[in-house]
């Protein structure tokens, strides 16, 4: 079935009222509160109307790495998973599926760090 193809270049919408060191800054203002890249992505799009970042030739990611703001998302949820777990075996100090289940998270955790330093 024959279909226009669509362009790979994106162009900014005319609606779009943002310049690019605006949307740098708002990206930097999120950051500084705590958000995530992904939070940050998602805030855009909902309460800025900026549907993607790479509108301006940016990435999220990029941005906080230039301002030493990125925080790797997987350890930051691998901490807060431990952090339940330990609360939870306080607690519940039979629970050995628990037990196991804080071993390994640890464990992961200790080893997407490690990782993270060779690189």
């Amino acid at each position: 079935m024959a279909r226009t193809k669509k362009s790979n270049k994106m162009e900014k919408p005319l609606w779009l009222k943002y310049t690019e060191e605006e949307v740098k800054q708002i990206i930097i203002k999120l950051a500084n509160k705590g958000m995530t890249s992904e939070k940050i992505g998602l805030v855009l799009r909902d309460q800025y109307g900026i549907p993607k970042v790479k509108i301006y030739n940016l990435k999220i990611r990029k941005v906080l790495d230039e301002k030493g703001l990125f925080e790797e998302p997987t350890i930051k949820n691998l901490q807060r998973k431990s952090e339940i777990l330990n609360k939870h075996i306080k607690t519940h100090s039979h629970d050995q599926v628990g037990k196991r289940s804080q071993t390994i998270t640890k464990a992961h955790l200790k080893k997407r760090q490690d990782h993270l330093k060779r690189k």
